[in-house]
């Protein structure tokens, strides 16, 4: 009876213990997450993540980012209207964000586009799907990236060796995505303005204008 008397007055510390441990935790955990989003959503992350493919002019004076997914037909729609604003401007850099929120088939695109950059074929690559007037399928995804001059074979190759850090970036992709409150693709970062959605070569240029303007406010 003692022994069991004992044991009963220490429970209760016991149980404040576990329960501060929790709460502990709980903050470490908090923090931790803050911090990641924080470095998720830091500009350098977002403008300039060093694993994400970019077209246009790298040392360009603006930087739009898409998120894209290359089975959206809207996305289609507006890759040439971008592409001719960015020849035309000179001075655009795309970050191109793959968000592939279409199925399985769009993650297994988005990473094989991405798996061909170790072969110096990423814009030849995403050219190819980007503009595909067909719809996409698991066959004619290497079809498409073949006649481009992608050696499919090794972007697969490629693929199982950076599979990991490929899952990475498209995981970071996703976040951001979700931390801007996007809801669909495409969708952009026009210098430091966050934008649903861009269809028309006259809305591009007017919020380039509007950026470049935010960029040389002191």
């Amino acid at each position: 009876m003692r022994e069991q008397s004992t044991r009963s007055r220490q429970r209760p510390t016991f149980l404040v213990y576990l329960s501060l441990v929790a709460v502990t935790l709980v903050a470490q955990s908090t923090a931790a997450f803050a911090q990641q989003a924080e470095d998720i959503l830091s500009r350098a992350s977002v403008l300039r993540d060093p694993d994400i493919p970019s077209l246009g002019n790298p040392d360009g004076d603006l930087t739009i980012v898409e998120y894209f997914d290359y089975q959206c037909p809207y996305c289609k729609k507006v890759a040439p209207e971008l592409a001719q604003l960015t020849k035309e401007d000179g001075k655009i850099r795309i970050a191109l964000k793959d968000w592939p929120i279409f199925g399985a088939l769009s993650a297994a695109s988005a990473k094989l586009v991405l798996a061909s950059q170790y072969q110096d074929k990423y814009s030849q690559a995403h050219d190819a799907l980007i503009g595909a007037t067909t719809k996409l399928t698991g066959s004619n995804v290497d079809d498409l990236l073949a006649k481009a001059g992608v050696d499919v074979a090794k972007a697969k190759a490629d693929l199982q060796t950076h599979q990991q850090s490929i899952d990475a970036l498209l995981a970071r992709n996703e976040a951001q995505a979700d931390a801007f409150g996007f809801q669909a693709t495409p969708a952009f970062i026009v210098g430091t303005f966050r934008i649903p959605g861009i269809l028309t070569k006259a809305a591009f240029k007017e919020a380039i204008a509007d950026a470049r303007k935010a960029a040389d406010k002191p």
